[in-house]
């Protein structure tokens, strides 16, 4: 059985996530998982990261209903990020758009390329 334990940590005990929509390969967002956060979406299905503001729990969809099932985790050669493949509900970003990777660098300048849903 696989053992959070295993994986590398930053000194505030965190580790970077990646989640990406497995159907697509779309990239969603960036957050943060400690050990617990890692054992609760093992065991859930339910993608669950840590909050460094709040400094609580996040189960991603919990208030919004934009849920991240989780279809597999994958660890990193170093162990220290993962990459989440989910299936997510509605738009990841709280900012209403799909992704939280809505603006691009062109020819120096900042560029929207994703608009919130509707």
């Amino acid at each position: 059985m696989f053992d959070p334990a295993t994986l590398t940590y930053d000194a505030n005990g965190l580790i970077p996530v990646i989640a990406q929509e497995s159907a697509t390969g779309e990239v969603l967002m960036m957050a943060w998982m400690n050990a617990e956060a890692v054992a609760k979406t093992l065991e859930s299905g339910r993608v669950t990261y840590w909050s460094r503001s709040r400094q609580a729990f996040w189960v991603k969809g919990e208030t919004s209903g934009h849920v991240q099932r989780l279809i597999e985790m994958r660890v990193d050669c170093d162990r220290d990020s993962l990459l989440v493949l989910v299936a997510q509900e509605g738009p990841a970003c709280h900012t209403n758009r799909r992704s939280c990777f809505y603006t691009a660098l062109r020819g120096g300048e900042e560029v929207e390329i994703l608009q919130p849903m509707a």
